[in-house]
């Protein structure tokens, strides 16, 4: 997702995004810890997708200070 896309979102929508990575990672490191690496790449990119997300949502709370 690039950062153009994650700006255009609302707070809520971005949360919701989050919540679902977060799931998605767990399923992620479960399966790598039974020995399956697939999706490797889509978890590394979905990491930095959480960090896009994180970033905006900071941005946005140091700019309603």
């Amino acid at each position: 997702m690039k950062a153009d896309k994650v700006r255009g979102l609302d707070v809520e929508e971005l949360r919701r995004q989050l919540q679902e990575m977060d799931e998605q990672l767990f399923r992620f490191q479960f399966q790598r810890s039974m020995g399956q690496l697939d999706g490797l790449k889509k978890a590394r990119a979905m990491k930095k997708d959480r960090a896009r997300i994180y970033t905006v949502l900071r941005e946005r709370a140091e700019g309603n200070k």
